[in-house]
């Protein structure tokens, strides 16, 4: 599918990748689309925000161009940087050859062979398949001075070089930016966005993730994992466990072969649905064994 032209379509483009979306997120997602706005999406972590990116990339036929954010992010590493070894080596050279001038090596030292274009720059490129899908990945994590930077990239997609100008997308990329709410991202750059909050899933589409994204586990495997992971969420944790790790913990039960959830089966692997040793603590054993037999005996009721 090349593009959505209705919401529907942007379920199916998204369904195309495997990805279960509900339709309030397809339609900030087709908006985003059509008007030429950037998508922010903002979330606990492995709810699956960084997954649309990708999968819109592959669906549609785009580069993926990826911005990882971290605190201290700078234009040198997001943007552009000068190479200056290469510019260095050119005045040696100039000089070695007795042809320096000082005033045309300065302006040759500055030319887009000797550019080094970090993700925002490349996104602005004119690409062979069509404008890049270009992802801001945990934006929450950099700090404001970045933020306001971000503004005229997201405003008129271009970027000022001040030794070359100014730089302008032929046509804008499709932008998605995601936060895990770390902190707040200011008001001005979220104007600039459609906004969308992704939530955990309900479990019936948690069931239909599974489905897609590892064929062939049992019914009943899947309704214990789904059922045990909501659970976990209701409690009160330190990180509740996302999509993804639903999935890493249905990959490890398929390896080890296991066609329903035991007390013990949960204890050795829990470490691949929590990340924190106190959440682990707080749920191995008999609090894992109570919660089993709960949704086992809910399991049993229902196919009654």
């Amino acid at each position: 599918m090349a593009s959505a032209s209705s919401i529907d379509e942007t379920l199916a483009l998204l369904a195309q990748g495997d990805y279960v979306a509900d339709r309030p997120l397809a339609t900030a997602l087709f908006l985003s689309l059509q008007l030429g706005r950037p998508l922010f999406l903002e979330g606990e972590a492995g709810v699956g925000k960084t997954e649309i990116a990708k999968v819109l990339a592959e669906t549609l036929g785009r580069r993926l161009i990826r911005l990882q954010c971290y605190e201290g992010l700078d234009v040198a590493s997001a943007v552009y940087e000068w190479n200056y070894p290469r510019q260095m080596l050119e005045i040696r050279l100039a000089e070695a050859s007795g042809e320096a001038d000082r005033d045309g090596l300065g302006q040759d030292i500055f030319r887009e062979q000797f550019l080094i274009q970090r993700p925002l720059l490349q996104a602005l490129q004119p690409q062979a398949g069509g404008p890049p899908v270009l992802l801001i990945d945990e934006l929450d994590r950099t700090d404001e001075p970045f933020e306001a930077f971000l503004l005229e990239v997201l405003s008129d997609f271009q970027i000022t070089i001040p030794e070359m100008g100014t730089i302008r997308a032929p046509q804008p990329p499709i932008v998605v930016i995601t936060s895990n709410r770390t902190r707040e991202v200011h008001d001005a750059l979220k104007r600039r966005c459609f906004y969308h909050w992704v939530d955990y899933p309900t479990a019936a589409r948690e069931m239909e993730i599974i489905r897609r994204k590892l064929p062939g586990i049992e019914d009943r495997l899947s309704q214990q994992i789904v059922a045990f992971v909501h659970e976990l969420r209701s409690r009160d944790l330190f990180k509740l466990p996302g999509v993804a790790e639903t999935l890493d913990w249905t990959r490890a039960l398929n390896t080890l072969d296991c066609l329903e959830i035991t007390p013990e089966v949960i204890n050795d692997t829990l470490g691949t649905l929590l990340k924190y040793q106190d959440d682990i603590a707080k749920i191995r054993g008999s609090e894992a064994a109570g919660i089993l037999a709960e949704i086992n005996a809910r399991l049993a009721a229902a196919r009654s």
